[in-house]
């Protein structure tokens, strides 16, 4: 029988025939199968060159400011508002990952981007409940909903799915763990694990605990419903979700799951931080690009100092802004910059950085004049200055408080912040060479449009900034080398010899010895540190700046006070305001017990010099060693007293006269019994009037002999106080509401003469012309008329009480 040629032959009727048979069919199957892979293979790769899958750029989100040790001062959101912190799987903590991979996806390193049995699961659920039971997303799909808008339709679904393969074919498992880790959603302008523990929790997502890994991994299901500074409740139900899946699954123990659902769901208020908020900006402007820039900020101190500078300022005028620098000494990285009082507060101009805003400087620059003079050899410690009203050709300073001191010592006039003698010493060091070392040393002063450097400089005729003041302020704790502030951890280290090693010992030393009636020194017990503090103030003409640099061992610290826009703040300057914000700040710094105090240079040593002279103690006789001084001297050099300027008939120093037997001076012509050589130890003459009764006469020039001529020895024409007698006794008339004036007259000068009441400056009259001014207050006043080339008269008053 014939089998017809279209008709398969049956297996079982030739086991040849059947085993042919079956391998047709296989070899059939095998072709449609790999046909099959073929079609989806290529449609797979033309529907990805269609539709080419997007990730965000490595480069973009926002932008972290860090603390040295990681910790997030400053945020800015990328142009759509987002605040994301870049960070990798090794960043956060294990205990996140572990909760992670638990509740959203076991099979995430062994699934290809899906997985068949989660998405039937989750299906059939839906079927059986009418609603959502158990999720069928992995990670990877996550991420595709995450990196590109997909609607949640069935449609949608679908391509999830095509895009959650599409990322497993192009990037690893580590790639797209990242894209999670950076850019799941967290709540409002929340993305990424990393910055979501700092926003809600305030730590690093390397520091979680159980139950705050729990809450983080739950968040991006639904970040709206559950974030835990809007609805803690709902947070907390899901969290304790995820606790219960990991202690049923034996990833956690009991013990743990227990510590973990009792800890309560606590958050902050959304906020991305904004400590050290002027420097985060000014670092982010510089470096737009960078997406994480590490500072040396150290983040605690920071806070701290930000919180006590709130308080301080709440009590001061308003409008009254304020700015505090912190260097380490040694690395010159800065610890604390706060920029101002509050940031953005429009009334306070918190935009405005004081740190680096131009100011001018008061009597901040003094310590580095001092300094150079005494390299120059025009000065120990103790040389004799003059704090006297003085003509320096038409520029007349005065103190701070209008009161002169008469002598005092360098020593005393740094630490007092003498206006008088700082002048003198500028000008015999020259303002040119003076501003040219700052500037060597990191000082760049800025002088108004078209001037010159001149003496007012030294009062703070020119500007300069707070940064700039704390670098060149570290050269006394760095054997006179200054440096500029670090602000970057990588950034280098920028440092220029200001002074001598010896020179800055010195002034270092005096700083730091202030004694307890200069204003502002701090009372006995009022800091705690152990190490000494080197300090020096400074106020503004017109109560614009207040300011305050100190030096420790380890620290140095600036702070300055007053009002951005450069209005006057009446009654605050830098003893009274800033000086006890700068002592708060040290006492706040940690204390590096293994920093030595700077070892006396060489070149320093301490030596007896004599006033007026100036000379050496054991160079000077007895008689013209009218006091006696412990000085600091540098390099050997112990130069004499100044000599007096546009004086012609006084001679400060050592003075020879002839004398006869009665003491009496004897002229160029005149000659007596008894005629030898005397000499004198004269004091400047514009000291004179601060002089004790016996000092005064030990320098005064013997009277001429009977007979000789007048020679060019004697003071200028005397004066005399006209309008009140000595011992005059004053009362205020009966009912009289205005305060008791006087009026007087310098008879016999020619010239302008000072006018000084208890010390202070009064004011100026010309010739005989009168002079009126007012004693204000009851008891002994002492009245000085004061002319410039030395002639003085003095009056003392007593004023009775109404």
């Amino acid at each position: 029988m014939k089998v017809p040629a279209n008709h398969a032959p049956h297996p079982d009727s030739s086991p040849a025939l059947g085993k042919r048979w079956i391998r047709q069919r296989l070899r059939r199957s095998v072709r449609a199968m790999l046909l099959s892979i073929t079609a989806l293979l290529f449609v797979a790769a033309v529907l990805d060159r269609i539709f080419p899958l997007r990730l965000p750029a490595a480069d973009t989100g926002s932008t972290v400011v860090l603390s040295r040790d990681g910790t997030p001062l400053r945020a800015f959101a990328d142009s759509d508002g987002v605040w994301r912190y870049p960070t990798t799987a090794r960043q956060v903590s294990p205990l996140y990952l572990q909760s992670l991979f638990t509740y959203e996806d076991r099979w995430f390193y062994r699934h290809p981007g899906i997985n068949p049995y989660a998405l039937l699961r989750g299906t059939f659920g839906l079927l059986r409940h009418g609603h959502v039971v158990s999720g069928g997303s992995t990670l990877t799909m996550q991420v595709a909903r995450i990196v590109a808008p997909i609607p949640h339709t069935v449609g949608g679904k679908l391509v999830q799915i095509f895009r959650a393969l599409q990322l497993e074919a192009h990037l690893s498992k580590a790639q797209i763990l990242q894209l999670y880790l950076d850019h799941a959603p967290f709540g409002g302008p929340i993305q990424g694990v990393e910055a979501a523990s700092w926003a809600y929790l305030g730590k690093p997502a390397a520091r979680l605990s159980h139950a705050e890994a729990a809450l983080l991994t739950v968040l991006p299901q639904s970040p709206s419903l559950l974030r835990p500074d809007r609805h803690p409740e709902a947070a907390r139900r899901a969290r304790d979700k995820v606790l219960k899946r990991l202690r049923d699954q034996g990833i956690w123990s009991d013990a743990q799951w227990h510590d973990a659902e009792i800890e309560p769901v606590v958050a902050r208020s959304l906020r991305a931080p904004l400590d050290a908020a002027l420097l985060a900006e000014r670092l982010h402007q510089q470096q737009p690009q960078a997406r994480r820039i590490v500072t040396t900020i150290d983040a605690n101190l920071q806070r701290a100092v930000e919180d006590r500078v709130s308080d301080y300022l709440s009590r001061l005028p308003p409008r009254t802004s304020a700015a505090v620098l912190a260097v380490d000494n040694a690395t010159l990285e800065a610890r604390v910059y706060v920029g101002t009082a509050a940031f953005a507060d429009p009334l306070r101009l918190g935009h405005v950085d004081m740190v680096r805003a131009p100011r001018s400087p008061g009597s901040t620059l003094k310590p580095f004049l001092y300094g150079l003079a005494l390299e120059d050899g025009l000065i120990t410690s103790q040389t004799l200055l003059t704090d006297a009203p003085q003509d320096f050709g038409g520029y007349k300073p005065s103190n701070f408080d209008d009161s002169f001191n008469g002598p005092v010592s360098a020593a005393e006039a740094l630490q007092r912040s003498l206006n008088v003698p700082a002048v003198d010493v500028l000008d015999h060091v020259g303002p040119n060479r003076f501003v040219a070392r700052l500037a060597n040393g990191g000082v760049d002063l800025e002088l108004p449009a078209g001037a010159q450097p001149n003496l007012s400089i030294i009062l703070g005729g020119a500007s300069t900034r707070l940064e700039n003041l704390v670098g060149a302020y570290t050269a006394f704790a760095n054997e006179g080398i200054a440096g500029a502030p670090r602000y970057l951890a990588d950034q280098p280290k920028q440092s220029r010899r200001l002074l001598s090693p010896g020179a800055a010992w010195i002034i270092r030393d005096i700083l730091s010895t202030n004694p307890a009636d200069v204003a502002g020194a701090p009372l006995e017990g009022t800091i705690s540190r152990h190490d000494a503090v080197a300090w020096k103030t400074g106020t503004s003409y017109g109560y614009r700046d207040a300011w305050a640099v100190g030096v420790t061992d380890s620290w140095t610290i600036g702070v300055w006070i007053g009002r951005p826009d450069g209005t006057p703040s009446p009654g605050q300057y830098g003893a009274v305001t800033s000086l006890p914000l700068m002592f708060a700040v040290i006492d706040m710094l940690p204390i590096d017990r293994s920093r030595v105090h700077a070892v006396q240079p060489a070149g320093v040593r301490q030596v007896d010099i004599c006033w007026p002279l100036g000379g050496a103690a054991a160079s000077t006789p007895p008689v013209l060693c009218r006091q006696r001084r412990k000085a600091w001297t540098l390099d050997g050099a112990i130069p004499p007293t100044f000599a007096e300027r546009d004086i012609t008939a006084w001679s400060a120093g050592l003075l020879s006269v002839r004398v006869d037997a009665k003491g009496r001076r004897l002229s160029a012509t005149c000659h007596g019994e008894g005629e030898h050589s005397m000499q004198i130890a004269r004091w400047p003459a514009l000291a004179t009037p601060w002089l004790s009764a016996d000092d005064a006469a030990q320098s005064a020039l013997p009277p001429l002999a009977p007979g000789c001529a007048q020679d060019s020895l004697e003071v200028a024409s005397p004066i005399r106080i006209a309008g009140l007698s000595q011992g005059a006794r004053l009362r205020q008339a009966p009912n009289s509401t205005q305060p008791l004036h006087v009026t007087l007259q310098a008879l016999g000068a020619t010239g302008e003469v000072q006018w000084l009441l208890d010390g202070r400056l009064q004011g100026s009259s010309l010739g005989n012309a009168n002079m009126q001014f007012m004693l204000p207050q009851s008891g002994d006043h002492r009245i000085t008329a004061l002319t410039r080339d030395g002639a003085f008269a003095q009056l003392l008053v007593h004023v009775d009480s109404a």
